[in-house]
């Protein structure tokens, strides 16, 4: 049988979208498709890959990507990540479930670089919650 597709949307899939494939690979992978793109591709950012390599979990081989047409028209789950991506996603297909989780962008994070990392963590661990809300609940 072939696994549900969670296609996780934000703006630029450099942050954010990347953490929810990575943390929904690690955590759902057993069940679903997990794939992220963003309306633009602003490349993998690193301190994204640093802060998921602190919880255990690498991302470095991710790519962002823009959003696939193909993939969007097979989904099951098309979730956004950002208030960007809510507005200015595609079409949905009726039969998919369309969700916003809505993060704070950590790449806009100020201060010093231990604070934005902060900000970094911060995100990453709001993500990781929230999709495993979604493990139990399916919500």
């Amino acid at each position: 049988m072939e696994k549900k597709l969670i296609y996780f949307l934000c703006t630029g899939n450099s942050c954010r979208s990347q953490m929810a494939e990575g943390f929904g690979k690690a955590i759902l992978g057993d069940r679903f498709d997990v794939r992220s793109a963003g309306i633009e591709a602003h490349g993998l950012n690193p301190e994204a890959v640093r802060a998921m390599e602190e919880a255990g979990i690498d991302i470095s081989a991710q790519q962002s990507e823009t959003i696939r047409g193909d993939l969007l028209k097979r989904a099951d789950y098309v979730i956004t990540l950002c208030g960007d991506a809510h507005d200015n996603c595609p079409a949905v297909p009726s039969d998919a479930v369309r969700d916003h989780w809505g993060f704070d962008d950590p790449a806009r994070a100020e201060g010093t670089e231990e604070e934005r990392r902060a900000v970094f963590r911060r995100v990453r661990n709001e993500v990781r919650e929230r999709i495993e809300l979604f493990s139990e609940t399916g919500e």
